[in-house]
């Protein structure tokens, strides 16, 4: 029995073979011990929390983590055998690859995880996270790109020649994309400063819409015709943007014209009159009634009130009963509105 262990079968022994199997059995177990004890901690504890984040990150662990262990258990139980340099350099420079790849992914997914569950905890949390969908795409490209001159450099080849090479190719690149570039960093801009997020009503210029996506290079509005608009990330950066999602109350000013035949007496009671209207009214705050101005065919009254809240069609439901109310009120006391008219005074030569 003592001679079959000592037998050698490529350099190795068929203990060493069996100590190697050992090890890698120990590993397995103790993985799979750890594997039972914390995953079931954490499917408990995401349980209770409810949080799909947390469902994500435990997914995580089991395609991520739990792979790259029982890579490292077979790498250590190949690496107590006497092997030929060959043999060696070619297992290093697979596990290399291997486990470049797993920690990729590692990085990337908590990078996510983390994105996701920092605006997850924030107002309209659930908007957020669909615009999240660029930033990972730009974080996935970016942590490959790391990772895969990580990779060569530490297999042997001369990463700084093709740093150097793709720097000034990379400047030749960007002067061609200053436009691209542009917007770009004009969407990180739209991201964290938050000027607007999906589902705001905002006006840029003369086109007005609710915003439906923001995308790297562009952000698309749906209007109130229907049709979609479509900015540049740049255009919205460098405009004037209206955002009346944000608007906690809308301030209305109108103005009425009443002619000049309009008593005295009766223009003293019209402000008391439209603000009495303007009181009975719901979610409405009064401000001010005034004889603002004489104009070429009307004394012209200015109002002021507020809406206490942002809703365009409430605001308009409550001018339209302002407006009745008044009408109704004015022909009561038989106050005529104005409408551009002209009087001519002949003089007869004597």
């Amino acid at each position: 029995m003592e001679e079959f262990f000592r037998k050698v079968y490529f350099q190795n022994t068929v203990l060493d073979y069996l100590t190697a199997l050992l090890i890698f059995i120990l590993c397995i177990v103790g993985i799979y011990v750890v594997k039972s004890l914390i995953l079931h901690a954490l499917k408990k504890w995401s349980g209770k929390t409810g949080q799909r984040v947390d469902q994500l990150f435990i997914k995580g662990i089991q395609r991520l983590v739990i792979p790259f262990l029982y890579l490292g258990s077979f790498y250590l139980a190949f690496k107590s055998l006497t092997l030929s340099p060959k043999v060696i350099k070619a297992t290093d420079t697979i596990y290399a690859i291997i486990i470049t790849f797993i920690i990729i992914r590692v990085i990337i997914a908590f990078l996510n995880y983390f994105l996701t569950t920092y605006f997850k905890r924030q107002e309209h949390g659930i908007e957020k996270e669909k615009q999240l969908k660029g930033i990972s795409t730009l974080i996935s490209i970016l942590v490959w790109g790391l990772g895969v001159v990580f990779l060569l450099d530490n297999l042997g080849f001369k990463v700084s020649t093709v740093i150097t090479g793709l720097g000034i190719g990379g400047v030749a690149v960007a002067l061609a994309a200053q436009t691209i570039l542009r917007d770009l960093f004009s969407y990180f801009i739209i991201f964290f400063d938050r000027p607007f997020e999906i589902g705001d009503f905002i006006t840029v210029g003369d086109k007005a819409g609710s915003v439906e996506y923001i995308g790297i290079k562009t952000t698309r509005l749906r209007a109130l015709g229907g049709e979609q608009l479509v900015f540049s990330n740049a255009d919205l950066t460098d405009s004037r943007i209206h955002n009346f999602k944000k608007m906690e109350k809308r301030r209305v000013v109108f103005q009425i014209g009443v002619v000049y035949q309009t008593t005295k007496q009766q223009l003293k009671e019209i402000p008391a009159i439209i603000k009495n209207i303007i009181v009975d009214q719901n979610d409405v705050t009064f401000d001010r009634s005034h004889l603002s101005t004489f104009g070429d065919s009307s004394i012209n009254f200015e109002n002021v009130y507020y809406v206490n809240s942002s809703d365009y069609t409430k605001y308009m439901d409550i001018q339209q009963a302002i407006n009745l109310k008044i009408f109704e009120e004015f022909e009561k006391r038989g106050i005529e509105f104005a409408y551009p008219t002209q009087t001519i005074f002949v003089a007869k030569d004597e």
